[in-house]
C-alpha cells in the first residue's frame, strides 16, 4: 500500500513556473514507474508525465505533447519523493494536478496502470 500526498500547487501568473512535490508513505517507491495526471474543470484526467523504475540503472521519463519542453519529472529514491517542475505556465495548464504510483517500475502513460493515487493539488495560471 502506497500514500500519496501532493503539495506545491498555487496561483502564478502566465509564463510563470511552479515545483509540485509528491511525498510517498507505506513502502518505498524505487521500482515503481510515478505518473501526474491533471484535471481542469468540466474535462477528464489527462496524462502530464511520468518517471520509470530502474531501467539499466537510469530512469526513463516520457511527457504529454502539449507539456514537452516545459515540465519535467524527477524523483529521489532516497526521499521517496517525486517532482513536477513546470515552467512558462499557461492558462490551459490549470488543473488539479494528482501523483500516482504503477504497480510496477514500466514506463507507462495509462491511468488504468496507476493503482495509488494522492488527493491532488491545485494549480492555477492567471493571464
Amino acid at each position: 500500500q502506497v500514500q500519496l500526498v501532493e503539495s506545491g500547487g498555487g496561483v502564478v501568473q502566465v509564463g510563470g513556473s511552479l515545483i509540485l512535490s509528491c511525498a510517498a508513505s507505506g513502502r518505498s517507491i524505487r521500482t515503481l514507474a510515478m505518473g501526474w495526471f491533471r484535471q481542469a474543470p468540466g474535462k477528464e484526467r489527462e496524462f502530464v508525465g511520468a518517471v520509470s523504475g530502474p531501467i539499466n540503472w537510469e530512469p526513463i521519463t516520457t511527457y504529454e505533447d502539449s507539456v514537452k519542453g516545459r515540465f519535467t519529472v524527477s524523483r529521489d529514491n532516497a526521499k521517496n519523493m517525486v517532482y513536477l517542475e513546470m515552467k512558462k505556465l499557461e492558462p490551459e495548464d490549470t488543473a488539479v494536478y494528482f501523483c500516482a504510483a504503477a504497480r510496477s517500475g514500466t514506463l507507462t502513460a495509462s491511468g488504468s496502470d496507476y493503482v495509488w493515487w494522492g488527493q491532488g493539488t491545485q494549480v492555477t495560471v492567471s493571464s
